[in-house]
């Protein structure tokens, strides 16, 4: 991930507690975990839209549910 820079910040408790699980779950540094959650942000507010991984869930649930999708529209 290349340089890093020291920063110091605020945040609510419950929000360090569950980065710092889910760290702890996928046996990552905080750190990581982290700066994933920071780089995503950045990326949804950029391009004001969906993730990819986000968009093919949801496209692979219009073709496996298509007919139930038209049922429920009527």
């Amino acid at each position: 991930m290349g340089n890093r820079e020291k920063f110091s910040s605020q945040a609510a408790p419950e929000v360090l507690a569950a980065l710092r699980k889910i760290a702890e779950q996928e046996g990552r540094q905080f750190q990581a975990v982290l700066d994933e959650a920071l780089r995503e942000y950045i990326e949804r507010r950029e391009q004001g839209r969906p993730r990819r991984h986000v968009m093919t869930a949801f496209a692979e649930s219009v073709r496996e549910f298509d007919a139930l999708y038209r049922e429920l529209a009527k």
